[in-house]
């Protein structure tokens, strides 16, 4: 397998993706919802992951392709070549806002993360990163990420896991946004893992998310020195959902020893 080939048709479908993406802003776009009234999905998100997986089976028939709205295959086993793409990352930022949604894919050989991918469509911004190669933004070189306490740290984190829930102990995240700088919220998984990669934040944490929202930012995360995983310690299962954190490492260790409680 030549992965600088395989990387350079990766670049080039998730930026025709992306202009057919912000072409369809002049269009007028069809919403429905999938597991709950919150849960949307367009007619641009299935269009989106069609168009990779015909593109991806027309060059590599023998590569698994496991995306979001579930038009690829049943991945049961990441055995062989598999691509995990989510065609719109943040889609009801999609509908409201326009903005504050990605593109994001991780290509994985035998289970170990070999691609990994986040395409900031609006801001132009390609995240991107090969095994042991480093991280890049547009081809600019991302640094380590460095050190934080929870003192001094940004942390992204949706409010709604701050309020009593049956997933975690809410009242020690309260405890935690009471002592971190600030929390932020945008409503992109891939995109909040993008700034905790590139320093604009230092944690994010997420109680539940699926394999095509964490499989290209962790490829890219481990090139800075981020740290994922779910939020009892393990690394993330790429075939079922998870909770999720990706942080700094001391950060990290802080994190799960003393905010983070899953009932």
């Amino acid at each position: 397998m030549d992965w600088n080939e395989v990387d350079r048709y990766a670049k080039s479908l998730i930026k025709e993706a992306g202009h057919k993406i912000r072409l369809s802003f002049y269009q007028r776009i069809q919403v429905e919802s999938k597991s709950n009234v919150n849960d949307l999905v367009t007619n641009i998100d299935q269009e989106i992951e069609q168009f990779f997986i015909r593109h991806i089976q027309s060059v590599y028939p023998t590569h698994q392709i496991l995306g979001e709205e579930g038009f690829g295959d049943q991945v049961t086993s990441l055995n062989g070549v598999t691509w995990l793409v989510d065609p719109i990352d943040g889609t009801t930022n999609f509908v409201h806002q326009k903005r504050n949604f990605a593109i994001t894919v991780g290509i994985y050989k035998d289970g170990i993360g070999m691609l990994g991918y986040i395409y900031d469509i609006v801001r132009d911004e390609l995240y991107a990163a090969k095994k042991g190669g480093g991280a890049f933004v547009n081809d600019e070189r991302l640094p380590q990420v460095g050190e934080s306490s929870v003192h001094t740290a940004m942390i992204g984190i949706n409010a709604r896991w701050l309020a009593p829930n049956q997933h975690i102990n809410h009242k020690k995240l309260l405890n935690m946004i009471q002592e971190c700088r600030g929390t932020r919220s945008y409503g992109s998984a891939a995109l909040e893992m993008a700034y905790v990669i590139s320093g604009k934040l230092d944690a994010y944490i997420s109680v539940r998310l699926s394999p095509w929202d964490i499989a290209g930012g962790m490829v890219i995360a481990k090139e800075v020195g981020a740290l994922p995983s779910s939020l009892s310690g393990e690394m993330p299962s790429l075939l079922t959902s998870n909770s999720f954190i990706l942080a700094r490492p001391k950060l990290h260790e802080e994190l799960l020893s003393n905010y983070i409680e899953l009932k």
